[in-house]
């Protein structure tokens, strides 16, 4: 077994593969927004939304479920080897009836069978998906790797984009191309997997043991994906491509702004239920407390920023034709709290716990919310009405999870405060606003068109906030901001 790398580690590549995340869309989808416009980009959002719920069905909860799995026998290759092989047939079997389905919808759906080639193209993520066994690499803690080899497949895909896309016509090569960004790294992940673990089989198979948390697990993606993806799918059927083109502008902002959030929770799962394997219940709490300061730390001032500045961070990254997505922007941008709360009450507490039917009651609330919200709202107030839908879903996710973690919540508030970063984003906010107002009076004088105003503006509000907001964190000597930011600064001051 490879050498253990520290949590904190594992965050910083988790966090770079994140900020790739953020990077690579802040250079492809101003060019892809303009090139293949709304109905374009509301065609290869809505296929991909759909292949999602197939790719969801056919990997039965295993991406969260493989990762508890493997982490807690990571130490006995034997074990590690027959419960991958173990789950990896149990997901080769289900991806088999997923493609049998996929198939008949593409012939009996006319919405989908409008579109056909552009579906097949983007379904050979879910054979991806399976054979990818990214919830091996998790629970081994490889985030160098994962990290790796993902920034080089997402490289290539800005490469393809610029070679390949050149016309609205071009939407089906640029889904094969995202298929290509977003999972071709799974490839190199099946034919890898060899090092880690046993390949040839191991006989002596207990596949029964797998299928009750299997089947939680699944009926937890299943509900989630009702509120991350139904609201996509039901805009489009019924406000069309371009109300879907506006909503999915606003949606790649909170999705980008959620992974930045959600990076240190995502290497948590693996040692958090390691730790419980082994009764470590002191630095499981420990943590967990560090793990809910960063969400607040880091979810609270991006959310009111972008929210702030909603306009131009739209005209900036999808140009004025998306103008419209403002509003839904605004609306959905609280998910990005919620989202990182929920994360860490359900992934990186209630999971590892084995309370995974808790999660799972709060996301089928959220679901139900998010379907009669959707149906209510939608018809009336397109792409906003479906983003009201999705805040409110995700705010019952996080409340739902609240409840079941109550005694949990009230032993750590002590030790978790978060006054520390609302006094922070008071003079932020209050600079930031004064910045653009002068900023937009003086560059009005000057003919830089919309898109260089926007830049400006967004460079040098940016640039204030958070610069703000992180030095009064520090000066409160907040924990986590003390803790990660204090030494560099001091290791900075010495050498200067």
């Amino acid at each position: 077994m490879e050498k253990e790398h520290s949590v904190t580690f594992n965050f910083i590549m988790n966090f770079i593969l994140t900020a790739s995340s953020f990077l690579f869309p802040l250079i492809t989808f101003p060019y892809v927004s303009r090139t293949l416009l709304p109905a374009g980009n509301g065609k290869v959002d809505s296929a991909m939304a759909v292949v999602s719920y197939f790719t969801m069905v056919a990997m039965l909860g295993i991406p969260t479920y493989g990762i508890r799995a493997c982490a807690q026998v990571r130490d006995d290759k034997e074990k590690l080897s027959r419960t991958v092989q173990e789950i990896l047939a149990i997901n080769l079997g289900m991806a088999v009836l997923v493609y049998v389905v996929f198939g008949a919808s593409l012939a009996w759906v006319p919405k989908f069978a409008e579109n056909r080639t552009l579906f097949l193209v983007m379904g050979t993520a879910i054979l991806l998906n399976v054979i990818g066994v990214s919830w091996l690499y998790a629970a081994l803690e490889q985030y160098a790797y994962i990290t790796a080899i993902s920034m080089v497949m997402k490289a290539l895909g800005v490469v393809l984009m610029f070679l390949f896309v050149h016309r609205p016509e071009d939407f089906v090569i640029y889904g094969g191309i995202t298929v290509i960004s977003n999972v071709g790294s799974y490839i190199f992940n099946f034919l890898r997997m060899g090092k880690y673990v046993i390949i040839k089989p191991l006989g002596n198979y207990n596949f029964k043991r797998h299928m009750k948390p299997i089947a939680i697990f699944c009926a937890m993606t299943v509900a989630t994906s009702i509120y991350t993806n139904l609201d996509i799918v039901m805009l489009n059927f019924i406000s069309g491509d371009v109300q879907t083109g506006y909503y999915s502008a606003s949606v790649k902002v909170k999705t980008i702004l959620a992974s930045l959030v959600t990076s240190l929770g995502a290497v948590l799962l693996p040692r958090l239920s390691y730790y419980i394997e082994k009764g470590m219940q002191k630095e499981f709490k420990q943590m967990a407390v560090k793990a809910l300061q960063f969400v607040w730390m880091m979810a609270l001032p991006v959310t009111i920023y972008f929210m702030m500045f909603a306009k131009e961070s739209i005209g900036f990254l999808s140009g004025q034709a998306y103008a419209p997505a403002a509003e839904p922007m605004c609306i959905i941008l609280p998910t990005v709290v919620w989202i990182g709360l929920s994360n860490i009450f359900g992934m990186q507490i209630l999971v590892p716990t084995g309370r995974e039917k808790e999660v799972m009651k709060s996301v089928l609330a959220g679901g139900m919310v998010d379907l009669a919200l959707n149906l209510a709202l939608i018809p009336k107030l397109g792409a906003s009405g479906a983003a009201i839908g999705t805040v409110m879903a995700e705010l019952v996710v996080v409340l739902v999870q609240m409840i079941a973690l109550k005694g949990f919540l009230s032993d750590i508030q002590r030790t978790c405060r978060i006054s520390y970063y609302f006094v922070a984003l008071l003079p932020a906010m209050a600079v930031s606003w004064l910045v653009k107002k002068t900023l937009t009076q003086m560059l009005a004088a000057y003919d830089l068109g919309v898109q260089g105003t926007n830049f400006l503006v967004l460079a040098a509000t940016a640039a204030m906030f958070f610069g703000i907001y992180l030095s009064v964190l520090l000066l409160e000597k907040e924990p986590v901001s003390r803790e990660y930011l204090a030494p560099y600064l001091q290791k900075w001051k010495r050498k200067t």
